[in-house]
Parts: structure tokens; C-alpha cells; sequence
């Protein structure tokens, strides 16, 4: 009988002291429960990928990778002939974007949109998206034209793509444009993109003048259009 009252106390001591460890664990982060993270979700942060935070950042050499290889998927995807010359293609956007990445031209930029999954570790981001600007003349005879703020290469992951990412690309371009004193930005985009003619006059762009020449007319290629936006009142 004595037997069995030190068995049934060392029982009932042995799941007490379950319960206390499971019911109060102590650091929470060092007792990922399942059960409990109704009781502890207030101190674990939000990893959830549909509420990532969107940041917009200058591009660095760390970046060149990512950002040559978004380029050239969005410009040059690697489908049919492409598909051979992708390396080659890859390598030449790289080399370039790193040549403006370390130029010294203090009017240029290239700008990312990165997404952050971890608010305490910034190197989980992702890019998803990328922007340049530069003041530049950008016509043929443009020895004889001033230089102006330009906008180009603006791409975006196609699977993060009709998220408000290029309107906010679009967005920090201005604030670079009115950061170096100009009041007026263009670009170019071609006849047939109907999606980014769509952006790009919802933005506030207008049409300066339609570009054709030689081959348009043998390759019945599209025509670029100049778009031009005032920032001023």
C-alpha cells in the first residue's frame, strides 16, 4: 500500500511538472510548440510571404548578379535562338550594368525593389524589381539638345508583376529628378507594349513624338515613343 503511494506521487510530481514546462515555457523561442502559438504569436514576427515588406533601395555590387539576370529574363527570354545565346546575352547586361554601377557620373542611378520576409534580417530580401535614371540626351542629334533626366531598363519579376512595384520604381525616379534640379523626366517605350504605354500614361506621361526610321519600315518593327512628364506645378 506505502508502494503504491510513492508510485502514484511520483506520477502525479512527473506530470505536474510536464505541465508546467508545456504550459510556461521559458524563452517561448526556444520551445516552438505547436499549440501554444496562440499564446506566443505576439513575439514571434510575421514571416508571412504575402506581407512582405516592399523596399526601394539604390543598387550594389552585391546586386549585379540578380539585377543582370532579371534584365535580361524580361528583355531577352531565353525562348527559341535565345536560348543559346542566353549566357552570352547575360554577360553583356552584367558587364554593362556593372560599368554604370561604378561610374563616378553623379547623375545616374539604378534603383531595386526588394522584397523583405524577415524584419530582422535584411539579407533574406528578394528582388523583384529594377529601374534606371540618368541625365542624358537621348536623341540622335543629341550633341545639339540638352541633357535631361531618362528613365530606362525598368523590369519587373514576372511573378510579382501588377503589384504597384514599377509605379513605385516610377515614383522614386521623380524624387531623384527633383533631387538634381530638373522638373522634367522622359522615356521611351515601343508602339506595340501596350501594358507599359498603359503605366506609363497613367503616371502622369505624356506623348512627345513618335520616332520612326529605316527599320521600321523594312522590318515593320514598332516605333519608339517619346514620353515626357513635367513635375512642376
Amino acid at each position: 500500500m506505502f508502494q503504491l503511494s510513492v508510485i502514484s506521487y511520483q506520477y502525479f510530481s512527473l506530470v505536474y511538472l510536464v505541465y508546467l514546462v508545456y504550459l510556461f515555457p521559458f524563452p517561448f523561442t526556444l520551445y516552438p510548440l505547436p499549440f501554444l502559438n496562440h499564446k506566443t504569436k505576439t513575439l514571434v514576427p510575421n514571416l508571412n510571404p504575402n506581407k512582405n515588406k516592399l523596399i526601394i533601395r539604390s543598387a550594389k555590387l552585391k546586386d549585379l548578379h540578380n539585377v543582370a539576370e532579371l534584365l535580361t529574363l524580361s528583355f531577352h527570354p531565353p525562348q527559341g535562338f535565345f536560348s543559346f545565346m542566353y549566357p552570352l546575352l547575360k554577360l553583356g547586361v552584367y558587364e554593362d550594368l556593372r560599368t554604370r554601377i561604378t561610374s563616378s557620373y553623379p547623375y545616374y542611378s539604378c534603383l531595386i525593389a526588394c522584397l523583405v520576409d524577415n524584419p530582422f534580417n535584411i539579407q533574406t530580401e528578394e528582388i523583384v524589381g529594377t529601374i534606371e535614371i540618368s541625365v542624358r540626351s537621348f536623341a540622335p542629334w543629341s550633341n545639339f539638345i540638352a541633357k535631361s533626366p531618362y528613365i530606362c531598363n525598368l523590369a519587373i519579376k514576372n511573378t510579382h508583376r501588377r503589384q504597384g512595384i514599377a509605379r513605385k520604381l516610377l515614383l522614386k525616379c521623380e524624387q531623384k529628378t527633383n533631387e538634381w534640379g530638373f522638373s522634367q523626366l522622359f522615356l521611351h517605350v515601343l508602339e506595340d507594349n501596350h501594358q507599359a504605354s498603359q503605366l506609363y500614361f497613367s503616371s502622369g506621361y505624356k506623348l512627345k513624338q513618335a520616332e520612326s526610321n529605316l527599320t521600321n519600315w523594312l522590318w515593320q518593327s514598332p516605333r519608339r515613343l517619346l514620353l515626357t512628364k513635367n513635375l512642376g506645378s
